[in-house]
């Protein structure tokens, strides 16, 4: 096994028991953006297969190759996904974090229902109420979820949320959390490299990690 999936498999499992929690119930989503294929390879032959891309073009050049050679390849789309890109996103993926807007949500239904194939939705939050990040605030996050769920009849599996870079993400991730409960959501994807732990201590079952597992690709 790489010596960084180890150490972030390592530091999963001492999180989870920290909190009197099962490993087993936290899932590592590999954050494998701007990284090559050959990149991410060795990471797939010791064992890792969910992964998290933000660009559907991007993932759509180098992971159809990747399942030729590895079975079991489970892809999340972590980043924003604009109308246009719809279609694509929901051949391609598993699962589509970032919906965080009827006109997306009402798209992503009527495209599943044509493809006769349906990803698990999460409900992206934005939890410190950014102007320039996505995310449906939590305010209106109850109403979206009925939305979704009920109306459009999407599989809602979870929400997700990327606190602020300044601020300590405790509170974001215990919003999420408590918006999770009240809607009975079973998944809440929230946690970077910089927090995943922190994030288990607070009910994380998902967390993003790509530069503790990849490194930084230069040029970024």
């Amino acid at each position: 096994m790489t010596s960084n999936l180890k150490i972030i498999k390592d530091k999963i499992e001492q999180a989870a028991l920290g909190c009197g929690r099962n490993k087993e119930n936290v899932t590592l989503v590999a954050v494998s953006k701007i990284h090559t294929a050959e990149t991410i390879i060795p990471v797939l032959a010791d064992g890792q297969r969910i992964f998290g891309e933000n660009r559907v073009q991007e993932a759509a050049e180098k992971w159809p190759s990747l399942k030729e050679k590895f079975e079991g390849i489970y892809l999340h789309l972590i980043g924003p996904l604009q109308t246009n890109k719809v279609r694509q996103a929901v051949q391609l993926f598993d699962v589509i974090e970032t919906v965080d807007r009827p006109k997306l949500a009402k798209a992503i239904a009527r495209i599943c229902e044509e493809e006769g194939k349906y990803p698990d939705i999460y409900i992206q939050i934005n939890t410190g109420h950014e102007e320039q990040k996505a995310g449906m605030s939590p305010e209106n996050a109850d109403e979206f979820i009925r939305l979704c769920r009920d109306d459009l009849k999407l599989p809602v599996k979870g929400v997700m949320c990327i606190p602020p870079f300044d601020e300590d993400p405790t509170d974001h991730f215990k919003l999420l959390k408590q918006i999770a409960d009240r809607n009975h959501l079973s998944i809440i994807s929230m946690g970077m490299s910089g927090d995943y732990e922190k994030a288990i201590e607070n009910g994380a079952t998902h967390v993003r990690v790509g530069t503790a597992l990849f490194g930084t690709r230069p040029g970024y």
